[in-house]
């Protein structure tokens, strides 16, 4: 049965930029936000939009995995909103059987966005059905805030 984290966070960044850099942009932007975390991003498969796969190297030692591949499952311009599964590597390497994580962006006035956060999660067993996707929530998180940081001092 999939179960569900959500949480959200205000960032003081428009909707625009950061809708660019978290979908459009995201291969290039994600080594840039997290450099200590991801080796290298690439888009392995598609054109950005809706069935593009990514595939992020992570740094030895930083993670129990060395890569993951991610496909975006669900785009909409329009509501600003993107979702990416795990589709290879990385949580289903540990114990995971499906892993998503859903952002959708909400203008909060001009340099003010509100960014809602969701992971989906099936799996395998208890122990990482329990532990990991709150780690992730959080780290989801942290990402959206380094992304801010980034685009506020060095797009």
């Amino acid at each position: 049965m999939t179960k569900e984290l959500s949480d959200k966070t205000e960032v003081s960044v428009g909707l625009e930029a950061l809708w660019q850099a978290l979908s459009k942009d995201l291969a290039a932007t994600i080594v840039k936000v997290i450099p200590n975390i991801v080796k290298d991003a690439t888009v392995v498969e598609g054109d950005g939009g809706l069935g593009t796969i990514f595939l992020f190297n992570f740094f030895s030692g930083v993670s129990p995995v060395s890569y993951e591949k991610e496909k975006i499952t669900e785009l909409d311009e329009t509501c600003h909103e993107i979702a990416l599964q795990v589709v290879e590597g990385g949580y289903l390497e540990q114990g995971f059987s499906y892993y998503k994580t859903s952002f959708q962006l909400s203008a909060m006035g001009e340099e003010k966005t509100l960014v809602k956060v969701k992971v989906s999660f099936d799996s395998e067993s208890e122990t990482a059905g329990s532990v990991q996707p709150l780690k992730t929530a959080e780290s989801v998180l942290s990402f959206v805030r380094c992304l801010e940081t980034y685009l506020l001092n060095d797009a």
